[in-house]
């Protein structure tokens, strides 16, 4: 009896460890390329989120912005926030990513539960740091990010065309509205 507890311990154990390996596990699409130098300072600070690929977490939010900030430990801190308008109530997230290699590459991860993370990639953002085009670690994970509530239709084209090349599907894109609240 004492053996057979001692083995369904062990492989308990051993389904946990592959899980929580497999879950720090981040990656990028085969064919994005994240944006590098890259230079974090310059990204911290508040983002409008103007489009998504809808995923359970965020579907039904509008004006979803991420406000991103450094830690005390060189973390940075990533605070995900929306407006459901169907339940009337802001969704609040509040998350922390980190460097997976070279801090002068975009390649992050992120994560909002404990030991689990995701691939958060920046892919395309202009010179002045006011629109970035953001890769999950899979082709169902895409954001458009702006510093403010619009962006300009040239950037839009050229984000479109970088993610379409990467392999995404750009018409499952949902384009976030921003009212005043």
């Amino acid at each position: 009896m004492r053996t057979k507890k001692i083995l369904v311990a062990s492989a308990i154990l051993s389904v946990i460890t592959l899980m929580t390996l497999n879950s720090c596990k981040t990656t990028i699409p085969p064919n994005a390329v994240a944006v590098k130098p890259f230079f974090l300072n310059k990204y911290l600070g508040k983002w409008y989120e103007i489009a998504r690929i809808d995923f359970k977490h965020e579907e039904g939010l509008n004006n979803v912005t991420a406000t991103y900030s450094l830690n005390k430990d060189g973390s940075v801190k990533v605070d995900n926030k929306g407006y459901d308008f169907e339940k009337i109530t802001w969704k609040n997230s509040i998350g922390k990513a980190k460097f997976v290699g070279d801090k002068n590459e975009a390649k992050l991860k992120v994560s909002f539960f404990g030991p689990f993370y995701s691939g958060y990639n920046v892919i395309a953002i202009d010179k002045d740091y006011k629109y970035a085009l953001v890769a999950g670690e899979s082709l169902d994970y895409l954001w458009i990010l702006s510093r403010k509530t619009t962006i300009p239709d040239e950037t839009k084209e050229a984000y479109l065309a970088i993610a379409t090349k990467a392999g995404y599907d750009v018409s499952r894109l949902n384009w976030i509205e921003h009212n005043d609240l």
